[in-house]
Protein backbone atom coordinates (compact mmCIF):
# COMPACT_ATOMS: atom_id res chain seq x y z
CA UNK A 1 0.00 0.00 0.00
CA UNK A 2 0.63 3.47 -0.90
CA UNK A 3 -0.17 6.86 1.27
CA UNK A 4 0.31 10.34 0.10
CA UNK A 5 -1.50 13.47 0.36
CA UNK A 6 -3.06 14.95 -3.02
CA UNK A 7 -3.19 19.22 -3.36
CA UNK A 8 -6.64 19.74 -4.37
CA UNK A 9 -8.70 23.08 -4.13
CA UNK A 10 -8.00 24.71 -0.99
CA UNK A 11 -7.30 20.86 0.86
CA UNK A 12 -4.56 17.99 1.26
CA UNK A 13 -6.51 14.94 0.25
CA UNK A 14 -5.19 12.11 2.10
CA UNK A 15 -5.55 8.64 -0.32
CA UNK A 16 -4.16 5.27 -0.60
CA UNK A 17 -3.58 3.08 -3.82
CA UNK A 18 -2.79 -0.76 -4.03
CA UNK A 19 -2.37 -3.34 -6.70
CA UNK A 20 -2.23 -2.72 -10.24
CA UNK A 21 -4.28 -2.83 -13.28
CA UNK A 22 -6.89 -1.05 -14.05
CA UNK A 23 -7.59 2.25 -11.56
CA UNK A 24 -10.72 1.92 -9.35
CA UNK A 25 -11.46 4.29 -7.16
CA UNK A 26 -13.31 4.00 -4.77
CA UNK A 27 -15.58 7.00 -2.51
CA UNK A 28 -16.48 6.51 1.07
CA UNK A 29 -19.98 7.85 1.88
CA UNK A 30 -20.49 9.46 5.66
CA UNK A 31 -18.16 9.73 7.58
CA UNK A 32 -16.07 9.87 4.13
CA UNK A 33 -13.00 7.42 5.10
CA UNK A 34 -10.56 5.82 3.11
CA UNK A 35 -10.77 3.14 5.92
CA UNK A 36 -13.94 1.79 4.96
CA UNK A 37 -12.22 0.08 2.04
CA UNK A 38 -9.03 -1.04 3.46
CA UNK A 39 -9.79 -4.49 3.38
CA UNK A 40 -11.69 -5.22 0.16
CA UNK A 41 -9.31 -2.74 -1.32
CA UNK A 42 -6.38 -5.72 -0.75
CA UNK A 43 -8.86 -8.34 -1.68
CA UNK A 44 -8.97 -6.46 -5.24
CA UNK A 45 -5.51 -5.21 -5.36
CA UNK A 46 -5.26 -8.42 -8.29
CA UNK A 47 -7.26 -6.88 -10.21
CA UNK A 48 -7.31 -3.08 -9.96
CA UNK A 49 -4.95 -0.66 -9.11
CA UNK A 50 -7.21 0.36 -6.08
CA UNK A 51 -7.46 4.04 -5.02
CA UNK A 52 -8.85 5.09 -1.97
CA UNK A 53 -9.15 8.05 -0.18
CA UNK A 54 -10.53 10.46 3.02
CA UNK A 55 -12.93 12.55 1.90
CA UNK A 56 -12.29 16.28 2.32
CA UNK A 57 -12.83 18.01 5.53
CA UNK A 58 -12.65 14.18 6.81
CA UNK A 59 -10.19 12.37 8.84
CA UNK A 60 -6.14 12.89 7.79
CA UNK A 61 -7.48 14.92 4.48
CA UNK A 62 -7.78 19.12 5.36
CA UNK A 63 -10.37 21.46 3.91
CA UNK A 64 -12.96 21.13 6.75
CA UNK A 65 -14.88 24.51 7.07
CA UNK A 66 -18.35 25.81 8.35
CA UNK A 67 -19.69 26.14 5.46
CA UNK A 68 -21.74 24.19 3.48
CA UNK A 69 -20.25 21.84 0.92
CA UNK A 70 -21.96 20.87 -2.25
CA UNK A 71 -21.48 18.34 -4.21
CA UNK A 72 -19.96 19.67 -7.22
CA UNK A 73 -17.10 20.12 -5.26
CA UNK A 74 -16.56 16.69 -3.85
CA UNK A 75 -17.04 15.48 -7.50
CA UNK A 76 -14.09 18.25 -8.61
CA UNK A 77 -11.84 16.12 -5.60
CA UNK A 78 -12.47 13.18 -7.24
CA UNK A 79 -12.17 14.17 -10.51
CA UNK A 80 -8.83 15.57 -9.39
CA UNK A 81 -7.61 12.35 -7.96
CA UNK A 82 -8.43 10.31 -11.00
CA UNK A 83 -6.30 12.81 -12.86
CA UNK A 84 -2.90 12.97 -10.65
CA UNK A 85 -2.85 9.44 -9.16
CA UNK A 86 -5.15 7.47 -11.95
CA UNK A 87 -3.48 8.76 -15.07
CA UNK A 88 -6.97 10.69 -15.92
CA UNK A 89 -9.65 7.88 -16.36
CA UNK A 90 -10.92 5.60 -13.87
CA UNK A 91 -13.75 3.19 -12.78
CA UNK A 92 -15.57 4.68 -9.53
CA UNK A 93 -16.88 2.73 -6.76
CA UNK A 94 -19.40 4.78 -4.76
CA UNK A 95 -21.32 3.38 -1.41
CA UNK A 96 -24.13 5.30 0.13
CA UNK A 97 -23.20 9.30 0.17
CA UNK A 98 -19.97 8.63 -2.08
CA UNK A 99 -22.84 6.52 -5.15
CA UNK A 100 -24.48 10.08 -4.72
CA UNK A 101 -20.90 11.74 -5.08
CA UNK A 102 -20.19 9.35 -7.67
CA UNK A 103 -23.43 10.18 -10.00
CA UNK A 104 -22.66 13.82 -9.35
CA UNK A 105 -19.29 13.17 -11.11
CA UNK A 106 -20.56 11.13 -14.07
CA UNK A 107 -22.68 13.54 -14.75
CA UNK A 108 -20.78 16.46 -14.45
CA UNK A 109 -16.78 15.29 -15.58
CA UNK A 110 -17.51 12.22 -17.64
CA UNK A 111 -14.23 12.08 -19.47
CA UNK A 112 -12.26 10.77 -16.33
CA UNK A 113 -14.65 7.75 -16.25
CA UNK A 114 -14.49 4.07 -17.81
CA UNK A 115 -17.95 3.39 -15.51
CA UNK A 116 -19.65 3.93 -12.34
CA UNK A 117 -21.42 1.20 -9.82
CA UNK A 118 -23.48 3.47 -7.47
CA UNK A 119 -24.26 1.17 -4.48
CA UNK A 120 -27.55 2.13 -2.47
CA UNK A 121 -27.12 5.90 -3.06
CA UNK A 122 -29.94 7.39 -0.68
CA UNK A 123 -31.11 9.46 -3.11
CA UNK A 124 -34.59 10.04 -1.61
CA UNK A 125 -35.45 12.89 -3.81
CA UNK A 126 -36.79 10.04 -6.29
CA UNK A 127 -39.40 8.56 -4.05
CA UNK A 128 -42.59 9.32 -4.76
CA UNK A 129 -44.28 12.30 -3.27
CA UNK A 130 -45.43 11.80 -0.10
CA UNK A 131 -43.24 8.38 0.62
CA UNK A 132 -42.20 9.08 4.29
CA UNK A 133 -38.56 7.96 3.63
CA UNK A 134 -38.25 11.38 1.66
CA UNK A 135 -38.04 13.07 4.86
CA UNK A 136 -35.04 10.88 6.06
CA UNK A 137 -32.71 13.89 5.69
CA UNK A 138 -34.89 16.74 7.08
CA UNK A 139 -35.47 14.72 10.41
CA UNK A 140 -31.81 13.52 11.13
CA UNK A 141 -31.16 17.40 9.96
CA UNK A 142 -33.54 18.63 12.99
CA UNK A 143 -32.34 16.10 15.60
CA UNK A 144 -28.69 17.44 14.85
CA UNK A 145 -29.90 20.87 15.43
CA UNK A 146 -31.92 19.78 18.64
CA UNK A 147 -29.36 17.16 20.35
CA UNK A 148 -26.24 17.82 18.69
CA UNK A 149 -24.15 15.19 16.43
CA UNK A 150 -23.50 12.30 19.18
CA UNK A 151 -27.42 11.70 18.81
CA UNK A 152 -27.70 11.97 15.33
CA UNK A 153 -25.20 9.82 14.76
CA UNK A 154 -26.83 6.89 17.06
CA UNK A 155 -29.96 7.77 14.88
CA UNK A 156 -27.93 7.03 11.68
CA UNK A 157 -26.96 3.54 12.59
CA UNK A 158 -29.92 2.60 14.25
CA UNK A 159 -31.81 3.06 10.55
CA UNK A 160 -28.74 1.18 8.73
CA UNK A 161 -29.32 -2.42 8.81
CA UNK A 162 -26.83 -4.58 10.17
CA UNK A 163 -25.21 -2.19 12.41
CA UNK A 164 -24.42 -3.10 15.66
CA UNK A 165 -23.54 -6.89 14.24
CA UNK A 166 -20.16 -6.52 13.64
CA UNK A 167 -17.15 -4.28 14.88
CA UNK A 168 -15.39 -1.66 12.84
CA UNK A 169 -11.86 -1.21 13.01
CA UNK A 170 -10.71 0.69 15.94
CA UNK A 171 -9.13 3.73 14.06
CA UNK A 172 -12.10 3.98 12.01
CA UNK A 173 -14.59 3.79 14.31
CA UNK A 174 -12.41 6.89 16.14
CA UNK A 175 -12.15 9.22 13.03
CA UNK A 176 -15.97 8.42 12.30
CA UNK A 177 -16.77 9.59 15.58
CA UNK A 178 -14.57 13.03 14.86
CA UNK A 179 -16.09 13.36 11.73
CA UNK A 180 -19.85 13.40 12.75
CA UNK A 181 -20.16 17.46 13.23
CA UNK A 182 -18.67 17.96 9.79
CA UNK A 183 -20.98 15.49 8.08
CA UNK A 184 -24.18 16.91 9.39
CA UNK A 185 -23.25 20.28 9.69
CA UNK A 186 -21.60 20.61 6.24
CA UNK A 187 -22.31 17.93 4.52
CA UNK A 188 -25.68 16.75 4.70
CA UNK A 189 -27.52 19.91 2.83
CA UNK A 190 -25.54 18.53 -0.16
CA UNK A 191 -26.33 14.50 0.16
CA UNK A 192 -30.00 15.69 1.29
CA UNK A 193 -31.18 18.23 -1.73
CA UNK A 194 -29.43 15.69 -4.26
CA UNK A 195 -31.41 15.11 -7.88
CA UNK A 196 -29.31 12.72 -10.36
CA UNK A 197 -29.19 14.33 -13.73
CA UNK A 198 -31.27 11.83 -15.58
CA UNK A 199 -30.25 13.65 -19.00
CA UNK A 200 -26.55 13.28 -18.34
CA UNK A 201 -26.73 10.14 -17.22
CA UNK A 202 -28.15 8.77 -20.06
CA UNK A 203 -25.97 10.21 -22.36
CA UNK A 204 -22.55 9.04 -20.27
CA UNK A 205 -19.84 7.28 -22.49
CA UNK A 206 -19.47 4.67 -20.21
CA UNK A 207 -21.44 1.62 -18.60
CA UNK A 208 -23.33 2.22 -15.49
CA UNK A 209 -24.33 -0.18 -12.79
CA UNK A 210 -26.89 0.81 -9.85
CA UNK A 211 -26.74 -1.67 -6.97
CA UNK A 212 -28.29 -2.59 -3.69
CA UNK A 213 -27.55 -5.58 -1.01
CA UNK A 214 -29.37 -8.70 -0.52
CA UNK A 215 -30.00 -7.81 2.83
CA UNK A 216 -31.48 -4.20 2.32
CA UNK A 217 -35.13 -4.81 0.24
CA UNK A 218 -36.72 -1.59 1.09
CA UNK A 219 -34.64 0.27 2.98
CA UNK A 220 -34.63 4.35 2.36
CA UNK A 221 -31.18 3.86 0.96
CA UNK A 222 -31.57 0.98 -1.26
CA UNK A 223 -34.49 1.70 -3.03
CA UNK A 224 -33.54 4.65 -4.83
CA UNK A 225 -30.58 2.64 -7.01
CA UNK A 226 -33.99 0.92 -8.68
CA UNK A 227 -35.50 4.11 -9.50
CA UNK A 228 -32.59 5.50 -10.78
CA UNK A 229 -31.74 2.59 -13.04
CA UNK A 230 -35.38 2.86 -14.24
CA UNK A 231 -35.14 6.42 -15.31
CA UNK A 232 -31.74 6.59 -17.25
CA UNK A 233 -32.48 3.15 -18.31
CA UNK A 234 -29.14 1.30 -17.21
CA UNK A 235 -28.57 -2.14 -15.53
CA UNK A 236 -29.80 -2.56 -11.75
CA UNK A 237 -27.58 -5.27 -10.26
CA UNK A 238 -28.37 -7.18 -5.87
CA UNK A 239 -25.32 -7.68 -4.27
CA UNK A 240 -24.48 -9.59 -1.30
CA UNK A 241 -25.78 -8.55 2.39
CA UNK A 242 -25.71 -4.97 4.15
CA UNK A 243 -25.31 -1.91 3.25
CA UNK A 244 -21.18 -1.95 4.31
CA UNK A 245 -20.69 -5.58 3.90
CA UNK A 246 -17.60 -4.57 1.98
CA UNK A 247 -16.92 -3.61 5.78
CA UNK A 248 -18.21 -7.08 7.34
CA UNK A 249 -17.28 -9.47 5.07
CA UNK A 250 -14.71 -7.72 2.64
CA UNK A 251 -13.99 -11.31 0.50
CA UNK A 252 -17.29 -12.03 -0.39
CA UNK A 253 -18.17 -8.36 -1.42
CA UNK A 254 -14.83 -8.16 -3.85
CA UNK A 255 -15.79 -11.14 -5.56
CA UNK A 256 -18.94 -9.86 -6.41
CA UNK A 257 -17.64 -6.06 -7.37
CA UNK A 258 -14.60 -7.83 -9.13
CA UNK A 259 -17.00 -10.00 -11.55
CA UNK A 260 -18.64 -6.63 -12.00
CA UNK A 261 -15.88 -4.37 -12.80
CA UNK A 262 -14.41 -7.23 -15.08
CA UNK A 263 -17.14 -7.46 -16.69
CA UNK A 264 -17.88 -3.36 -17.50
CA UNK A 265 -14.67 -2.79 -18.09
CA UNK A 266 -13.86 -5.45 -20.54
CA UNK A 267 -17.25 -5.43 -22.28
CA UNK A 268 -19.19 -7.80 -24.61
CA UNK A 269 -16.87 -10.58 -23.34
CA UNK A 270 -13.58 -8.99 -24.56
CA UNK A 271 -10.92 -10.22 -23.21
CA UNK A 272 -9.04 -8.19 -21.05
CA UNK A 273 -4.63 -7.84 -22.01
CA UNK A 274 -2.80 -9.60 -20.00
CA UNK A 275 -5.49 -12.48 -20.51
CA UNK A 276 -4.37 -12.45 -24.33
CA UNK A 277 -1.30 -13.97 -25.78
CA UNK A 278 -0.23 -15.95 -22.96
CA UNK A 279 2.09 -18.45 -23.71
CA UNK A 280 1.11 -22.38 -23.43
CA UNK A 281 2.12 -23.39 -19.53
CA UNK A 282 4.03 -26.41 -21.67
CA UNK A 283 5.73 -24.39 -23.82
Amino acid sequence: MRSGMFEGDGARLYHEVRGSGPALLMISGAGGDAGYYRAVAQELADTFTVITYDRRGNSRSTGRSPEPMDLARQAADARGLIESVAGGHALVFGNSGGAIIGLTLAALHPQVLTGLVAHEPPAVNVLPEGDPDRRFFRDMAALYAEAGAAAAGRRFAETTRGEGTYRWPDDLWKRFLDNQDHLFATEWPGFADFHPDTAALKGAPFPIVLGAGAADRGAYYARPAAEIARRIGVPWAEFPGIHMEFLRNPAVFAAALRALATQMLTGEGRLPTPWTHQPHPHG
